[in-house]
């Protein structure tokens, strides 16, 4: 799939649908945290037949987390971080593609770096 191309307000019009996405994805995978240790105990009982009173909703939860990360992918949206909601959309400033940066939590987007910098590199955006 080809990488899409974002205007500042086209991004920013994706924020709300993101934020939801997000933080359900970190509520899912603060449910998988609380019980990973029956899900390791379970699965090293795999031998015998294991299984676990859990194994239906950690499926359940992975499969709803899964959908949320396709859906973001289907947005046009690059994932970057999981656990800070770090997200980047390809922009196109003075002729080349730079990604604009955006993190759980931010209002709208006011940041961006080069493809190859991360999030490290964030500078400000300087607004339209």
């Amino acid at each position: 799939m080809e990488e899409r191309i974002f205007t500042l307000s086209e991004a920013n019009s994706q924020l709300p649908q993101l934020e939801e996405l997000l933080t359900e994805i970190k509520h899912l995978r603060k449910f998988l945290g609380s019980i990973e240790a029956e899900i390791k105990k379970a699965s090293g009982h795999a031998v015998q037949g294991g299984g676990s009173p859990f194994g239906p909703s950690y499926l359940k939860t992975l499969e709803r987390m899964l959908k949320n990360i396709e859906q973001i992918n289907e947005m046009g949206v690059l994932v970057k971080d999981l656990d800070k909601g770090l997200c980047d959309f390809a922009y196109l400033m003075d002729g080349r593609v730079v990604y604009l940066c955006w993190k759980l939590g931010e209002t709208e987007i006011g940041w961006w770096h080069e493809t190859n910098a991360g999030f490290a590199g964030r500078q400000p955006l300087e607004k339209e």
